[in-house]
C-alpha cells in the first residue's frame, strides 16, 4: 500500500499501454478507466486516458496492491536476508506478518468484478499492480492458487479478460527506437 511515483520508464510504458489500447478498442474514449488510488497506478491511468482521449478515470481501493503489513515499504533484498525461508516457495507475498492473506485479496477482487456491468456490456480498463493484477486475473478465470501466484507480472504488457480467458498483449514502449535499431 506504499505509494511511489512512476519512473521515466513507467511513463513510457503507460503511454505504450494507451497506444496499444487505442489500436485495439473502438471508441477508446467511451471506455471507463478504473484505477487503484495509489499514485503510480493513477498516473498510469492518466497517461492511458490521455492517449484514449478520456478523462473518465475513477479510483477504487479494491484495486490497490496487497498490503505486506509490517513489510510495506521495505526493500525485497532486506527482507530476503531477514526472512529467506519466506521467499522459497511461490506465493511468498502472502506469507508476511500482518499482511493481507491470499483469501482477502481474492475477496476484494471478486467484489470488484461483481460490481461491474455484465461482461457483454463491460467497457472497463482496470489499472492495478503486479500481485493484485495476478489475483484479479486468477479470480476472473477461476484459476487455482498455484496458477495465480505463478502468473507472469510483465511491466510491458496488458491483459484482456474476455469470456473467461486471459490474453496477454505486449506493448512496446519504444516502437520507433526498435524499428530504427533493426534498420541499422
Amino acid at each position: 500500500h506504499v505509494d511511489s511515483p512512476l519512473t521515466e520508464q513507467g511513463v513510457a510504458q503507460a503511454k505504450a499501454f494507451g497506444q496499444t489500447l487505442a489500436r485495439l478498442l473502438d471508441q477508446g474514449s467511451a471506455w471507463q478507466i478504473v484505477s487503484s488510488p495509489l499514485g503510480r497506478a493513477y498516473a498510469t491511468a492518466g497517461h492511458i486516458g490521455q492517449v484514449l482521449g478520456t478523462r473518465n478515470i475513477e479510483t477504487d481501493p479494491r484495486l490497490k496492491e496487497l498490503s505486506w503489513g509490517d513489510w510495506d515499504g521495505r526493500l525485497r533484498s532486506e527482507l530476503q536476508t531477514e526472512h529467506s525461508d519466506a521467499f522459497n516457495a511461490s506465493g511468498w507475498a502472502f506469507r508476511t506478518q500482518m499482511g493481507e492473506t491470499y483469501e482477502a485479496v481474492c475477496q476484494r477482487m471478486r467484489h470488484w468484478l461483481d460490481s461491474l456491468p455484465a461482461e457483454a456490456d463491460r467497457r472497463v480498463i482496470a489499472v492495478s499492480h503486479g500481485i493484485a493484477g495476478r489475483v484479479l486475473r486468477g479470480v476472473y478465470a477461476g484459476l487455482s492458487r498455484e496458477k495465480v501466484v505463478t502468473q507472469p507480472v510483465p511491466q510491458d504488457a496488458i491483459f484482456a479478460l474476455s469470456n473467461g480467458t486471459i490474453t496477454r498483449i505486449d506493448c512496446d514502449p519504444h516502437p520507433l527506437a526498435n524499428i530504427m535499431d533493426r534498420h541499422q
